[in-house]
């Protein structure tokens, strides 16, 4: 799903307006009345009531349209206008007036000195303050406001999304965003609804379409999109009766040293999981008979060194993918190894892990890595290759930048975790806070890395493997809490995911 900036959908807006022949009116009555129906699903009791805060632009004139459906459908509602400015828009006024021709309650204008109103526990809030038009800091006694009404123990829903939370500009430092438990949002998600500073604010997200113009959306070249099973299932390789283990590629993993063979053992096992053909793990002497015995469906080579890998000697067959880095440590005579690896790579890898700290030691090896490679870091191994940044969006710009610079797929691991090509940034909407275990990540790599070896693409690969790899975690926090949740178990819970994906 393409997730459009505040800017794109303001021109779409405009373009629609054209395109159908209608007013701005009646493109907003068409969008609120969408969002009103979509409110009231969740109450069938009309002894509720409703405290609707409408700011002074088309957010609040969005506001004043539901509070009227509010009204008609037989429930109370209380109009709070949060009158931070005299510049109030046409919408805004056309619909105050609306409301005033079918209602003789009044409506309560807030200004900087009023004092705020406080509600009964079971009362709702419904906030329209500010919408996808805020790119500047609201005035204080506004963010004043929202921290009172965060404050409240009533349950607050968003229209488009909480007030003082920007689309798609960096949040702004010590602005603080109304809380809500559910944000009803226009024809697109925003990119705000799935960064850490932000997106802890939405609740649960429902997205809208309110019928902007197919025709001008379609020609929108969107730099971030959201994944979805529908997209993703479509991606899914059918599976010929004929085929063999052959056919589904031979995949060399590298990596483990002393004490750290359990990371190898967990992103071997997610290879043969996700379906790789055969799997040759390269570790060193120590884990020999681990993996044997750990992972019997694997073959094992070894390097020269007992605790560590050195010495690398090409194996007697091509691989369709390498693997490379879980556990592997930084070892002067491991970065000998690695870049022996690297060039004796000719297709996509994938690097992880260590393979991603030698990468931050010495930025040149960054030149040897084969194109289309995907590399998987968690904050801290990212902040190594790309350097410190400011704020969230300077992330992706900086790690977009670094993938574009070496024709390389970037993951930025965490809650929503992001696949970063040099063109587009996908958006994972799967996992859960269960899956912040070690070893995780590891899971994430093999299942990646198997995919490849199968011809997937790796931006196929790394898409799929994500958002299964979340999946999985879903799935298994049905079965368990999420605090017993272990990376092994999202390899139990791989083929159940696939099969959700089908």
């Amino acid at each position: 799903m393409k997730i459009y900036t505040a800017k794109q959908l303001k021109k779409a807006d405009e373009f629609t307006l054209k395109a159908q022949q209608i007013s701005s009116l009646e493109l907003m009555e068409r969008a609120s009345v969408l969002a009103f129906s979509e409110l009231i699903k969740d109450f069938k009791n009309k002894a509720v009531k409703f405290n609707v805060f409408c700011g002074i632009g088309n957010n609040g004139g969005d506001g004043l349209v539901i509070a009227r459906k509010i009204i008609k459908y037989g429930y109370d509602v209380q109009v709070f206008v949060v009158n931070f400015n005299a510049q109030h828009s046409f919408e805004f006024k056309e619909n105050l007036k609306r409301l005033k021709e079918i209602s003789k309650q009044e409506i309560i204008f807030l200004e900087e000195n009023s004092s705020f109103p406080v509600f009964a526990k079971k009362e709702i809030i419904i906030d329209a303050i500010f919408g996808i038009g805020l790119n500047r800091p609201m005035p204080i006694w506004v963010q004043q406001l929202v921290e009172h009404l965060n404050s409240l123990s009533s349950v607050i829903y968003a229209i488009d999304l909480p007030s003082g939370m920007f689309a798609d500009l960096p949040a702004e430092e010590n602005q603080p965003i109304i809380k809500a438990k559910k944000t009803i949002t226009f024809q697109s998600p925003k990119l705000a609804f799935y960064l850490p500073k932000t997106a802890i604010y939405t609740g649960k997200i429902k997205i809208l379409d309110i019928g902007l113009a197919p025709e001008f959306l379609n020609t929108i070249q969107e730099k971030y999109q959201l994944l979805r099973r529908k997209d993703l299932k479509l991606l899914i390789k059918k599976r010929d009766k004929f085929s063999h283990k052959g056919t589904f590629g031979h995949l060399l993993i590298s990596g483990g040293s002393y004490g750290m063979m359990g990371s190898m053992i967990l992103s071997t096992k997610a290879v043969l999981r996700i379906g790789a053909g055969k799997t040759t793990a390269l570790i060193p002497k120590c884990g020999y008979e681990i993996m044997q015995v750990a992972v019997p469906e694997a073959m094992t080579l070894t390097s020269a060194e007992e605790k560590y890998l050195y010495d690398f000697e090409k194996p007697n067959f091509i691989p369709e993918v390498i693997c490379f880095g879980m556990g592997a440590t930084t070892h002067q005579k491991t970065e000998k190894f690695f870049v022996d690896l690297l060039n004796f790579a000719d297709k996509p890898m994938l690097i992880d892990a260590d393979g991603l700290n030698l990468l931050a030691n010495n930025k040149e090896l960054l030149n040897l890595i084969p194109v289309d490679s995907v590399l998987t870091p968690h904050p801290k191994e990212l902040k190594g290759l790309i350097g410190n940044w400011k704020n969230e969006i300077e992330k992706i710009e900086k790690t977009q930048a670094l993938a574009k610079k070496h024709n390389i797929i970037i993951l930025i691991k965490g809650a929503h975790t992001l696949i970063v090509t040099a063109e587009k940034v996908f958006i994972n909407n799967t996992g859960n806070p269960g899956m912040a275990t070690a070893g995780s990540g590891d899971v994430l790599s093999g299942i990646i890395a198997g995919l490849m070896a199968q011809n997937y693409s790796s931006k196929e690969a790394a898409i799929l493997g994500v958002w299964l790899h979340g999946k999985a975690g879903d799935l298994a926090v049905k079965k368990q809490a999420e605090e017993s949740l272990i990376a092994g178990d999202l390899i139990d819970f791989l083929g159940k995911a696939i099969r959700k994906l089908k």
